[in-house]
């Protein structure tokens, strides 16, 4: 570790001392910390760059510092967009240069290849124009009144946000009614959450750790709150208490009503980009299974042209895109499954019964349904993945089955996080 100086001061809550450390940064981690060789061991300083020289304050054994002041600036350095910055905990890495950025996310996906032995074609990274459609906000009460926000970084505390960057406008101008919405429904104690999505037809918001009883009162004080913000639907616990308009997307050219809480791609943009690259690798694919399916954001734009058996375990997606299938026009016929695919994979056999597969699991990966595939005759399997680690030991199964990976597309659906999608696409 290079280090100039240390000295002693006590921590904000005054109760333990810190070391300051003065030292340069060697490079940016996976999660969006500077990164320093510590004579135990790495140390970790977030919102530094490459080449800084910073000072930083480290309390106990802890690893991660806080940054107390930029000494030497890299000219890699940008002012970053958002005023929160720093204490909010939702971005990492607003002060990177663009492409500093875009080298370091597409560097992610190639170093979580590399730790599986596979030397990945990792294009360049896809940014896309838009902004997350879901929020999901932490709510407490305090005796200076109502926060609504974003926990700051390793912290309870919460960020009383006024503006986002990343996410919606709408969703960011409906703050203000969701205080008053959710303000009588709390208690002095604890934290409630909302989760906001901007739908098609409009914001659809659902409200948890809620005391009150829904009494026929308070169901009538939600619907007033809701008519006077233009909120189109507002659940309690996943139970709709208020419906103006079904709140909708749209997959391919297919409306589907979102039941509440239920999964979405984060960025319309970025789901469109993937939908696109996932569509060009099928090409004349007669029969496709989509695997962990859910609302059939992949499903239904590729039903445009090839039939398809769509699975998941969620009860409530499967739902939905089976009651949207049946009032579709011009789309291939669509078959839906509800089927636990980490518990009961689909097999080689029953897999055999189409051309190619995608799936699209959550973070842990598909690790049982890669086992499957890779014993399976399908001639082209395409990955889309919210966690690179995964993402490549599940490769690492379909190339040691026979598989060859042909190209890894990262897609930055998650503006200033660590977090990365990314298209994988193997044949045989």
């Amino acid at each position: 570790m290079a280090r100039d100086a240390t000295r002693f001061v006590i921590s904000p809550d005054q109760s333990s001392p810190a070391v300051v450390r003065e030292m340069l940064i060697a490079r940016v981690g996976a999660q969006g910390d500077g990164v320093t060789e510590g004579e135990h061991g790495p140390l970790y300083v977030p919102f530094t760059l490459g080449g800084e020289r910073v000072s930083a304050s480290f309390e106990g054994t802890s690893d991660r510092g806080r940054l107390e002041r930029v000494i030497a600036v890299s000219g890699e350095r940008v002012a970053p967009v958002c005023r929160h910055f720093t204490q909010c905990g939702g971005c990492a890495v607003q002060h990177m240069a663009p492409a500093t950025y875009a080298a370091w996310k597409r560097d992610a996906v190639v170093s979580a290849f590399s730790a599986r032995g596979i030397e990945a074609d990792v294009a360049a990274l896809v940014r896309v124009d838009g902004r997350r459609r879901r929020a999901i906000f932490s709510v407490r009460r305090t005796s200076a009144g109502l926060l609504l926000g974003f926990h700051e970084a390793q912290s309870h505390d919460l960020v009383d946000v006024v503006e986002c960057p990343v996410l919606e406008p709408r969703i960011v101008t409906a703050i203000p009614g969701l205080k008053v919405l959710i303000a009588p429904l709390m208690s002095a104690r604890g934290e409630a959450r909302i989760t906001v999505t901007a739908t098609v037809s409009g914001l659809d918001v659902g409200l948890e750790g809620i005391v009150r009883k829904l009494t026929s009162d308070v169901r009538a004080a939600i619907a007033a709150a809701a008519v006077k913000f233009d909120f189109v639907r507002v659940s309690v616990e996943g139970e709709p208490v208020y419906e103006a308009i079904a709140p909708f997307l749209v997959f391919g050219a297919t409306d589907v009503v979102i039941p509440p809480g239920v999964f979405i791609q984060a960025v319309a943009a970025a789901e469109r980009a993937m939908v696109d690259l996932v569509i060009g690798e099928l090409g004349s694919s007669k029969k496709v299974v989509d695997l962990f399916s859910g609302l059939g954001a992949f499903t239904l734009p590729i039903a445009a042209r090839s039939k398809v058996l769509a699975v998941d375990s969620d009860k409530l997606a499967i739902a939905a895109l089976a009651n949207s299938v049946r009032k579709a026009t011009g789309i291939k016929p669509v078959t839906t499954l509800v089927r636990d695919l980490f518990r009961e994979p689909m097999s080689a056999l029953e897999l055999n019964e189409h051309d190619a597969a995608i799936f699209d699991p959550p973070r842990a990966g598909a690790e049982a349904q890669a086992r499957m595939l890779a014993r399976s005759k399908l001639k082209t399997v395409v990955a889309v993945s919210c966690n690179p680690a995964t993402l490549a030991r599940d490769a690492r199964t379909l190339i040691d089955g026979g598989y060859s990976l042909r190209s890894v597309t990262p897609v930055d659906q998650f503006v200033y996080s660590p977090h990365i999608e990314a298209v994988a696409v193997f044949r045989r």
